[in-house]
């Protein structure tokens, strides 16, 4: 039997006489932290008590658990574990000295801090994160060594305090705060249990609000991919996100090397409500809630990740900077990255079918980070798929290529606005020829990405050239009329630049495979190209894409023979309203006519139809 504890006071030895008082005003607004230390701590103890009773075979069988109690009317909350328990020693030791020594060092090196946030994560706040609450703390323990006496041990919020034998019976730890007068919300139930399921809902002991369990103990993250079905990913996802419909995919780690890592994240189905810029992954430090706003641990281009991730060799109260410096994080970043481009690559080998409603929700993000990542970008490069032309369907780009090569070897037709773009677009399919859909905001980047990691790779989008393949050698060409000494082509060229006066326009005369087209305007792919970047920098006034541009006059279709017909018949004011409506349409296929030929086109509209 050790002696017998008598009731003794003293005053912690610290130097900073106002510390309590500095602790409550620089972490209230975290003060709810307070909870998730004080529980996390009891976990420790029984953590701690566990591995004793392994080692040292003492063939312990409690029931572990943490117990929460509130008493309004004494206007306190108790934080009860049955864990390992302190002895007095223990308690002067990691109470007076350990903590509190904690504490003045945080006050002295933070006090004059402006950015409060900034304080969470330099200190663990551990015990003395009950005086943000509290304006008495007690402890009530029993250490699981034998033969030794009950301590209680009281601060009321002060350097004093006082220490003496108690009648504690049972194994563990008690800490009692004694709520200020303005703490009242944590004497009521729901108030608590919102803390403890934001902060406590993982933890591996069971946590017990007036006798009922609140905490899942066995989160999914803790168990082996191969033990969990489809439908249980889905229903911890719901767990999750109450509110969300399921996700489009997800992946779960399990890392032990070169660093620990646990969890599992989803792709979600992306809303309009959905913030695509903000971070959705909780983070866990073995099962103990740290944060849900660590965009440092994924990489930019995957910010819509959700779920959860449980990095135990991080500290608990890790700190934004800490997070920004730390190599370990990045590391973290690189292996989520990896298993999402293989997630990818999986599901575009394995179900095909299955992955092209997914591909709609991730493309931009999946462009986005082959752009940032050489490593992302050599291990989905083949399996990112695109929206083809010919018969509506998906293709790979190298198949795209294998299927082109024999008309356009190494060239990529692209359409980026297929209402616009029809007319080029019909050309292509009665051709038997494809264009990509590239009509995202990202793909104007995209493209000179690919071309700069293939130098032999060229996109061209479908308005700004006629290919070979749609031309037609015309034999009418070449007929020259006697009198003037002019081919059909040479006839055609000269009235369309006699009645269209326009600054900037060239016109190139072709004879189509297709004759439903009269007239279709071409825009430079390169020259457009830097219109469009120097509009997106903001540089000057928006850039005017048709005052450089081509109309190209198909010398097969029927209204470019009536233009020639009424010519010969000197109707000369029918052919300029012939011409002007033809580069009108042109134009407005683009949707960019202008006001003033705009009402010329809609009156010239009307006299045309008068004349059928």
């Amino acid at each position: 039997m050790s002696e017998e504890l008598k009731k003794e006071e003293g005053s912690i030895s610290i130097h900073t006489e106002n510390i309590f008082p500095i602790i409550k005003k620089w972490l209230y607004s975290d003060k709810d932290i307070f909870l998730r230390e004080l529980v996390s701590n009891a976990v420790d103890a029984i953590h701690k008590l566990q591995n004793i009773n392994l080692m040292e075979g003492l063939k312990l069988a409690d029931e572990y658990k943490v117990d929460i109690h509130i008493d309004k009317e004494a206007g306190t909350l108790t934080v009860a574990d049955n864990g390992i328990g302190m002895t007095a020693e223990e308690v002067r030791k990691y109470i007076n000295q350990v903590a509190f020594s904690s504490a003045e060092d945080f006050v002295e090196r933070f006090k004059d801090l402006e950015d409060k946030n900034q304080i969470i994560g330099h200190f663990g706040l551990g015990f003395y994160s009950s005086f943000m609450v509290a304006e008495t703390v007690e402890i009530r323990t029993l250490s699981y060594q034998k033969d030794v006496e009950a301590v209680h041990w009281r601060c009321e919020g002060t350097t004093n305090y006082s220490i003496e034998a108690t009648d504690k019976k049972e194994r563990g730890t008690e800490i009692i705060l004694h709520l200020n007068d303005d703490e009242k919300e944590f004497l009521e139930t729901d108030a608590v249990s919102e803390v403890l399921k934001k902060f406590c809902n993982f933890l591996p002991v069971s946590i017990n609000l007036e006798g009922e369990v609140i905490n899942d103990k066995n989160p999914l993250w803790t168990k082996s991919a191969s033990e969990i079905s489809d439908d249980e990913y889905k229903e911890f996802y719901r767990k999750l996100y109450p509110m969300s419909a399921d996700p489009l995919f997800w992946i779960h780690l399990n890392i032990d090397f070169p660093f620990n890592l646990k969890g599992i994240v989803y792709f979600p189905r992306l809303t309009n409500e959905f913030d695509v810029t903000k971070s959705h992954i909780s983070l866990f430090c073995n099962q103990v809630f740290v944060s849900d706003n660590t965009p440092e641990l994924i990489p930019e281009f995957l910010t819509p990740l959700q779920g959860c991730l449980d990095a135990p060799d991080l500290p608990l109260n890790v700190s934004r900077s800490y997070l920004q410096n730390d190599p370990q994080v990045r590391k973290i970043r690189e292996v989520i990255s990896g298993r999402v481009a293989s997630k990818i690559v999986d599901l575009a080998k394995n179900d095909r079918e299955a992955f092209e409603p997914i591909w709609e929700d991730i493309h931009s993000f999946v462009k986005y980070g082959m752009m940032r990542e050489d490593k992302f970008y050599e291990k989905v490069k083949d399996q990112v798929i695109y929206h083809a032309t010919g018969d509506d369907k998906y293709t790979t780009l190298p198949d795209y290529l294998d299927r082109a090569k024999e008309k356009h070897e190494n060239k990529v037709y692209y359409s980026n606005d297929e209402g616009t773009q029809a007319t080029y677009l019909k050309l292509f399919k009665s051709q038997g020829m494809e264009a990509l859909i590239l009509d995202a905001m990202i793909d104007n980047h995209f493209i000179q990405f690919l071309e700069s990691k293939n130098t032999d790779l060229k996109f061209e989008r479908v308005d700004s050239d006629i290919t070979e393949n749609l031309i037609e050698a015309d034999p009418s060409q070449k007929i020259v009329d006697g009198s003037d000494n002019k081919t059909k082509g040479d006839k055609i060229e000269e009235l369309f630049k006699e009645n269209l006066d326009i600054k900037g326009l060239t016109i190139r005369i072709e004879t189509l495979k297709d004759d439903s087209v009269p007239g279709m305007i071409l825009l430079n792919e390169q020259s457009r190209r830097f219109k469009e970047m120097t509009s997106m920098m903001g540089q000057g006034e928006m850039p005017d894409m048709f005052s450089d541009h081509t109309l190209m006059v198909n010398t097969a279709s029927p209204a470019v023979d009536k233009v020639l017909k009424l010519q010969e018949d000197g109707d000369t004011e029918s052919v300029g309203m012939l011409i002007d409506q033809i580069y009108d349409l042109a134009m407005l296929s683009h949707q960019a006519i202008s006001k003033e030929r705009m009402a010329g086109f809609l009156e010239r509209s009307g006299k045309l139809l008068g004349m059928i």
